[in-house]
């Protein structure tokens, strides 16, 4: 790959949620500062949500690893679970041996046992559900009902649900309205900023082990931003295949032409256009006939 070219110890714009790379934009850290605090007050849900790839994986991962080591974290990734089904989630993360054929009674009694055992060792529980726009509305409710386990000082578990915008949508369901009243923290992760952005790529390049001057122009990084609208995920697979052009062309920056390039091979990239743009092409498109009409 590029990384010799560019004397990169490693690739520095990956997608996957490496905590290594963890970028502390205001809204990454005001987010994280969010969870902190929800976490040591140790009541009810907390909720954060933000559109795809703004990084809600990576925040959720870094949270869980800047945790102490009072706290004992669950985590489930991939919450499109029926209500039994995620308790047996839960039960295995929290390492506790069930029978074959548990009864639903002995599942929760065996879960309220654990939580108890943990709290006497003066440990809090954390459950992280990744995705959290995709739980079913009953393992909502079951949740719900797991937080009501308490001792007289606190509570035992305390859930914090990380997902899309339509976690919101789901959590307006009249069945349900109990949780939602029951979110004491939430935090919305927005885009990144056109200076957020150029931080952001200097910061991984750097963890990634590049010691040169200016990887991107500053043509370059404005068409980046467009490109990409400040998503995260999107800023990282567009600088990636820049540097791949980059790269193929034997040059050592890159320039706007190489993420342009990189632009119209990423469909994605065009859904993250600014609304203003979208919404000034009518206008672009009437005024182009007007003046092609008035030099006839």
């Amino acid at each position: 790959m590029y990384t010799a070219h560019f004397g990169l110890r490693e690739a520095p714009f990956g997608i996957t949620p490496d905590t290594s790379f963890f970028f502390t934009s205001p809204h990454s850290q005001e987010a994280l500062n969010t969870l902190l605090v929800a976490a040591r007050n140790g009541e009810g849900f907390i909720k954060i949500t933000g559109e795809v790839g703004t990084g809600k994986t990576l925040l959720c991962r870094k949270f869980m690893a800047t945790l102490g080591k009072e706290y004992v974290t669950a985590y489930i990734p991939n919450p499109l679970l029926e209500p039994r089904t995620l308790m047996l989630a839960l039960a295995d993360e929290l390492e506790i041996a069930l029978g074959r054929d548990v009864d639903q009674h002995q599942l929760l009694k065996s879960i309220n046992n654990r939580l108890l055992e943990l709290a006497a060792d003066d440990k809090r529980v954390l459950l992280c559900l990744d995705e959290a726009q995709a739980i079913p509305i009953e393992s909502l409710e079951a949740l719900r009902l797991l937080t009501n386990l308490e001792t007289e000082k606190r509570k035992l578990l305390q859930i914090v649900l990380f997902g899309q915008p339509e976690l919101d949508k789901n959590l307006q369901e009249q069945s349900i309205r109990q949780l939602a009243q029951r979110i004491t923290f939430h935090y919305h992760l927005g885009a990144l900023s056109r200076d957020d952005m150029e931080y952001y790529l200097v910061h991984r390049l750097r963890i990634a082990g590049y010691g040169g001057s200016r990887m991107f122009t500053r043509q370059a990084l404005n068409k980046l931003y467009r490109a990409s609208g400040g998503i995260p995920r999107l800023v990282n697979i567009l600088a990636h295949k820049s540097l791949m052009v980059s790269f193929g062309q034997g040059t050592q920056q890159v320039s706007r032409a190489h993420v342009a390039e990189a632009a119209k091979d990423t469909l994605a990239s065009k859904a993250a256009a600014p609304r203003w743009a979208l919404a000034a092409v009518p206008a672009l498109v009437a005024l182009a006939g007007l003046t092609w009409m008035f030099s006839k």
